[in-house]
């Protein structure tokens, strides 16, 4: 077997405060793996992924404990200034809103060849054409002459495309993508999905894309992680996690995916809301939602609990069998 290139074991992430937002969360990336990150917003999703790249805001939010191994490096013990030659050269993110994240007083192709340079110690001429290169990688058009554009000047799509190419600018091992087709239109969402998938195929990326959309995981993902208020609920291969989901929250977030089968009434949706950060409750955090509760989930966190090859949930009364609900 493969050793994983990225392994986080028992990451746990917590306010000054001391109440955690990310609990407990472990998981391995297999090379040229997509793992799909996926629960409601507040779930922890961008926490976990941001302290996975030590870019919390502290003393606000700190690692709490666990290790994050990076190709056998482990990233949490790593000094700051070593860390910064992690990012962007082993580790590369996709933020949420490019428009946020890109400089609008500096043409997008100085963005891109500023990574190469501190990097990689290149030069500007060869960071320039390597800049180039980059977003005609990821399918910007006329990449000499947009090299020298601003933000402002690219459409939304052509924005995330760009924060694409700096990401992936000196080649990173692993890239996280938070949630990189929000407020694009529905083609675009798809052009930016396919063009994460080919990456992955041409140059052996892997990727953990954060998003709550079972649709686009099913689409793009080899596995899914499954988190809600902060504790991985279910970890699998997508057939295994969306053909038979065992925890009763999966099963939940599949039954609110619409199909295109199509069908009559509202659709389900999953009673209450996710817990706020400092009312936390005993036991498993998705009980006070859950329609099939037993005592021991009102006072103990479940286990984690293989429930086929690669795939383990934590939950004490598991689905018993599903049907699958979600094309994959």
């Amino acid at each position: 077997m493969t050793d994983p290139v990225l392994s986080v074991q028992g990451l746990s992430v917590e306010t000054r405060d001391g109440v955690r937002l990310v609990d407990d969360l472990s998981f391995d990336l297999a090379p040229g793996e997509i793992l799909g990150l996926v629960g409601e917003s507040g779930s922890g999703k961008t926490v976990a992924c941001r302290a996975l790249m030590r870019l919390l805001p502290e003393p606000a939010l700190r690692i709490a404990d666990g290790r994050v191994a990076l190709m056998g490096q482990d990233l949490v013990t790593l000094s700051e200034a070593r860390m910064r030659g992690i990012r962007g050269r082993q580790l590369g993110m996709i933020f949420q809103n490019p428009t946020a994240h890109l400089d609008p007083v500096m043409r997008i192709g100085d963005q891109i060849a500023e990574a190469v340079r501190l990097h990689e110690g290149a030069s500007r001429t060869d960071a320039r054409a390597r800049a180039v290169e980059a977003l005609r990688q990821v399918g910007i058009p006329d990449p000499e002459a947009r090299a020298g554009s601003y933000a402002h000047e690219f459409s939304g799509g052509m924005r995330q495309r760009a924060m694409i190419a700096i990401a992936l600018a000196c080649n990173p091992k692993v890239l996280i993508a938070d949630e990189p087709t929000t407020a694009l239109d529905v083609t675009v969402q798809a052009q930016i999905l396919r063009l994460l998938m080919d990456l992955r195929d041409r140059q052996g990326v892997s990727i953990i894309l954060i998003t709550h959309d079972l649709g686009v995981v099913a689409q793009t993902c080899d596995s899914i992680a499954v988190l809600y208020a902060g504790r991985l609920c279910e970890r699998g291969p997508k057939r295994g996690v969306l053909g038979a989901p065992a925890h009763r929250y999966t099963a939940g977030l599949i039954r609110c995916q619409p199909t295109s089968a199509g069908g009559e009434g509202m659709l389900d949706t999953i009673e209450g809301q996710p817990p706020a950060v400092s009312a936390m409750p005993k036991g498993c955090r998705f009980h006070p939602r859950c329609g099939a509760v037993i005592a021991v989930c009102n006072t103990h966190q479940p286990e984690q609990t293989a429930r086929g090859p690669g795939h383990i949930a934590a939950c004490h009364n598991p689905v018993a069998d599903a049907a699958m609900t979600v094309s994959v």
